[in-house]
């Protein structure tokens, strides 16, 4: 599975129908699938809207 985000993440392009085969060959439904696909998108989209808008990360002063 990581392998895939891996490659979703950095290559998302290079995806390909037997990329999610072998996914559902070790054990992943459909569903599974998707759940994965749609973090790892999601995860992708919020970090390139934050960097767009030049977010910076806020010092954690939780001592």
């Amino acid at each position: 599975m990581l392998g895939y985000v891996e490659q979703l993440t950095l290559r998302p392009g290079s995806v390909t129908r037997a990329d999610v085969d072998a996914l559902v060959q070790v054990g992943f439904t459909d569903a599974d699938v998707l759940a994965v696909c749609e973090v790892t998108a999601y995860y992708a989209y919020v970090n390139r809207i934050a960097d767009g808008l030049g977010v910076e990360i806020e010092a954690d002063n939780s001592d």
